[in-house]
């Protein structure tokens, strides 16, 4: 049979449920209530909400290429900070080895970045400037019919009709 000091050991325990239960049961009450004061919402309140300006157009609307081209050059040139994090911490201990392949390897983003910065690819007008010719973009953008196929039946595996 329990003692009546180990049984006191648990009123602690027991008032922070009953508080949780209370806190929670209030809170849903509340929000009941609040949403039976707004039960017709108005216009504004059901329109979607986009950085602060009406939404225009169609939300599955296509996105140039060059907005995923500067994602992965950012995933690229950003991420590999990654790396000198855990080779900046023990450098000391890794010996001449270490240097080099971390000469390498900033050598190899030197590299690529500089091919980047010439051919332009952090320029927004770079993708204008490789755009197709109008009338290439006019063609492109005809809508094409799908090639008419021949309706075959499925015949059973073992041949029969």
């Amino acid at each position: 049979m329990p003692t009546e000091q180990t049984l006191t050991n648990y009123v602690p325990v027991v008032a922070a449920f009953l508080l949780a239960t209370v806190v929670a049961g209030v809170m849903v009450f509340l929000s009941h209530l609040i949403g039976r004061l707004e039960a017709k919402p108005k216009r504004t309140k059901l329109m979607p909400y986009e950085c602060g300006i009406d939404p225009v157009g169609d939300a599955r609307g296509r996105f140039p290429v060059k907005f995923y081209v500067i994602a992965m050059l950012f995933i690229v040139f950003d991420i590999e900070i990654v790396f000198f994090y855990p080779w900046a911490t023990v450098y000391r201990h890794l010996g001449m080895s270490a240097l080099a392949a971390m000469a390498l390897f900033l050598t190899v983003l030197v590299v690529g970045y500089v091919y980047l910065l010439r051919v332009g690819a952090f320029e927004w007008e770079w993708w204008e400037r490789e755009a197709p010719p109008e009338e290439l973009t006019a063609v492109m953008e005809q809508p094409t019919e799908m090639p008419q196929t021949s309706q075959r039946t499925a015949v059973p595996i073992g041949g029969e009709n």
